[in-house]
């Protein structure tokens, strides 16, 4: 019994991953949808577009799934998709910043506040966190594409603001309208990055405990859970103690 027992729990480990993997393919097909119709469907013309493909790529999103989403722009059938950002506090007052993309704004608002709520957290007014945050560009590269100084040398020549490097590779932030043109250089010199994109980052921070970070990660999951949400940020810190119990 003890061996069904645990290949029953792999099998729902793995339904768990499939499922998680699934809903952020539908993620990114739908930010290559909206940049394609936005824009030009050609992603050499179009850095949004270039810059969705690039990160579903690097989450391993199947080629057919990319070509797929950029022809239902391309068709003409693809809904109309607004884009909104939600910001609000979640459990021990960690800011939390909610970008969505959806074709109904009213259930996508009630969504949104009533996982809030449930989840001990607030939504706020436009506005009530953004300024704990600033919009950059991140480019990230595994450790052996270089040491600190080659990476550093690298960013500095490409235009980039900052590198912070460690044993899990390098971090590189530049300005959020320079990211398309960092990245290109970037990828002459090091090749194609694990990551580019463009991100909210934390001026300043929230410490949390490890029953905070419990509530906390309840409040992301069920936010990320839900069709309409592409992104979440937050500004929480907490110790590589805390991280590992979690």
């Amino acid at each position: 019994m003890a061996g069904h027992s645990k290949w029953a729990n792999i099998q729902h480990r793995k339904g768990r991953q499939d499922a998680v993997r699934a809903k952020l393919f539908s993620k990114f097909s739908k930010e290559i949808t909206v940049a394609a119709k936005m824009g030009d469907p050609d992603p050499d013309k179009n850095p949004r577009l270039r810059l969705a493909i690039k990160e579903a790529k690097a989450q391993s999103m199947p080629k057919d799934n990319i070509e797929r989403a950029i022809k239902k722009a391309m068709g003409g059938d693809a809904e109309d998709y607004e884009e909104i950002r939600y910001e609000g506090y979640g459990p021990g007052g960690v800011a939390v910043i909610v970008e969505a993309m959806t074709d109904n704004r009213n259930r996508t608002a009630s969504n949104v506040r009533s996982i809030f709520a449930k989840n001990g957290g607030n939504l706020g007014e436009t506005g009530s966190v953004a300024f704990m945050f600033e919009r950059k560009g991140e480019i990230t590269y595994p450790a052996d594409a270089g040491d600190a100084d080659t990476v550093m040398m690298a960013a500095i020549e490409a235009g980039a603001e900052d590198v912070e490097s460690s044993e899990d590779g390098h971090v590189i932030w530049c300005a959020d309208t320079d990211l398309s043109e960092v990245a290109s250089a970037l990828e002459a010199q090091l090749g194609e990055s694990e990551s580019t994109r463009l991100v909210w980052k934390p001026v300043t921070t929230a410490e949390m405990d490890l029953e905070g970070m419990q509530k906390l990660m309840k409040l992301i999951e069920a936010l990320e859970d839900d069709d309409d949400v592409q992104r979440v940020t937050t500004n929480f810190e907490a110790s590589d103690e805390t991280m590992a119990q979690l």
